[in-house]
């Protein structure tokens, strides 16, 4: 059994995946300051409510955009679970040729992301994910990874709607049955999610014609994804899980190669 732990700026994500299923998921907030061992009250809490004891853990694998929480993780992951954590960053082999101008620059997120669809699908993929941000990350049909388009989060629309306006309230993001708003509530839904459709089909369209490339697929992510990918035909699959599987194939890869063993 593999822990993947992915860290974002909204929340921290961790799955169990066992012979490359996802089995169970856990969820806690990022921004919350916590000490190594509230870490590792959260890890043996996820283990506890799937059956698991930190022995039944082989490894584990962290994704992080969140710098300044990776050191308390870290040592809980070692002091709880036993385990020297694969981080993906540089010199961690993914399979993925990063010939943006500065490749530091991009983030693990959208690695794990577009490996995962490469290696799944073989073929030229856009990746979106809507998280905090949403990465609109192309990868070629040779695993090249050199283009990207990151927007507000659908959430930092809605946010922003309700803290820089003295009225409007805060919503729940969902699709209102028409665009027509009879009320506040609908009016603001219906500019946040049909805007947010907008924006997501505009940006696929000009990526694809400027990339030359109108037959790439299109896979979106992260946990508001769903209610945009069931709205547009633009979005050829939604995948909730897309980074544990790209955390997984990574893992397996650095093995393959012998770049990464578990410390003695």
């Amino acid at each position: 059994m593999l822990l993947m732990i992915d860290v974002g700026n909204t929340e921290i994500s961790m799955g169990l995946v066992d012979h490359d299923e996802v089995v169970n998921k856990f969820r806690i907030i990022s921004k919350i300051q916590r000490t190594s061992d509230e870490y590792g009250i959260c890890l043996n809490t996820f283990l506890e409510s799937s059956h698991l004891t930190p022995a039944d853990i082989e490894n584990v694998v962290v994704s992080s955009v969140v710098p300044k929480i990776m050191y308390s993780l870290n040592a809980s992951i070692i002091k709880y679970l036993g385990k020297q954590p694969l981080v993906i960053g540089p010199g961690v082999k993914t399979g993925i040729q990063i010939q943006t101008e500065n490749p530091r620059e991009v983030g693990a997120d959208q690695i794990v992301d577009v490996a995962e669809a490469y290696y799944t699908y073989h073929c030229a993929c856009i990746v979106i994910d809507f998280g905090t941000a949403t990465t609109f990350d192309y990868v070629s049909k040779d695993g090249i990874f050199g283009y990207a388009v990151i927007a507000p989060g659908i959430g930092i629309m809605a946010n922003a709607l309700t803290s820089q306006t003295a009225k409007l309230p805060e919503i729940e993001i969902k699709k209102p049955a028409s665009i027509l708003g009879r009320n506040t509530i609908q009016c603001m839904q219906s500019g946040v999610v049909y805007g947010y459709i907008g924006l997501t089909e505009y940006i696929v369209k000009t990526m694809k014609k400027e990339l030359h490339d109108e037959t790439c697929k299109v896979i979106a992510t992260g946990g508001l994804g769903r209610v945009i990918a069931s709205e547009t035909p633009i979005i050829d699959v939604y995948d909730p899980d897309i980074a544990y599987k790209g955390m997984n194939i990574i893992y397996h890869k650095n093995l393959e190669k012998g770049l990464w063993s578990q410390p003695e």
